[in-house]
């Protein structure tokens, strides 16, 4: 079945060069407008991975895709903008964007991180079939792997899902120091180059939404000079 790519971008004559290109390379594609009517896209059908313009009307580009990481983790997002600048790339990191392309891009680009997005969920849907009803357990967080489900202390807790991933990873061998180097294979998919900080800003992005719920308990230990594991 063909996969299906949500184009979410205001402007009128890149939308439909957006539709053009990836319709010609086999995708099916819908197209919103606003935040609004892309979330409705969502919940009628949850596509494999969306292309996010962040100057939306009324709800910006941001807001848009915290709820989109909320309600589908599992779902890859590009977001394509005209800011270049790092803190806008960090925040966007941080708030679970899969990639980023700055305006004016090129088409082949485009196409090439779209396919190593949809690569990955592709490999991670993968690895997740066969595991119904396997459960992971470590002091009071449970994970509930065929659902991508976390909790502690019974609460669920919603991550994004390369957050979930490397929370998964590291509960899955709790004795076993992770390097850097580990874990962005291991989630990314992708060869580490030793420069990205994209690992930190995810460890301390769990640690905080873990701390909310149980704020005396320690889950993510540094190792310094190594790297992570469950502590």
């Amino acid at each position: 079945m063909e996969e299906l790519i949500l184009i979410v971008e205001d402007d009128n004559d890149i939308s439909q060069m957006l539709k053009e290109l990836l319709t010609g390379q086999g995708y099916q594609t819908v197209q919103a407008y606003s935040g609004t009517e892309a979330l409705f896209c969502m919940e009628k059908r949850t596509p494999q991975a969306v292309i996010l313009d962040l100057m939306l009307p009324g709800m910006s580009g941001e807001e848009v895709l915290a709820q989109f990481k909320a309600q589908f983790p599992q779902v890859g997002v590009i977001v394509s903008s005209a800011r270049d600048d790092v803190h806008t790339r960090v925040e966007l990191l941080r708030a679970g964007a899969d990639d980023y392309l700055v305006k004016p891009f090129d088409t082949e680009e485009l196409l090439a991180r779209l396919e190593a997005v949809l690569r990955r969920s592709r490999k991670e849907s993968e690895s997740v079939t066969g595991m119904k009803d396997r459960v992971l357990e470590y002091k009071n967080i449970r994970i509930q792997q065929e659902h991508m489900q976390v909790q502690v202390k019974g609460q669920e807790v919603t991550l994004t899902k390369r957050e979930y991933l490397i929370l998964e990873l590291l509960m899955s061998y709790p004795g076993k120091v992770f390097t850097k180097s580990n874990i962005y294979e291991s989630v990314w998919k992708e060869e580490f180059l030793g420069e990205d900080n994209a690992v930190n800003v995810h460890i301390s992005n769990i640690r905080q939404k873990l701390s909310k719920i149980c704020p005396e308990e320690t889950y993510i230990q540094t190792v310094w000079g190594i790297g992570f594991k469950m502590g």
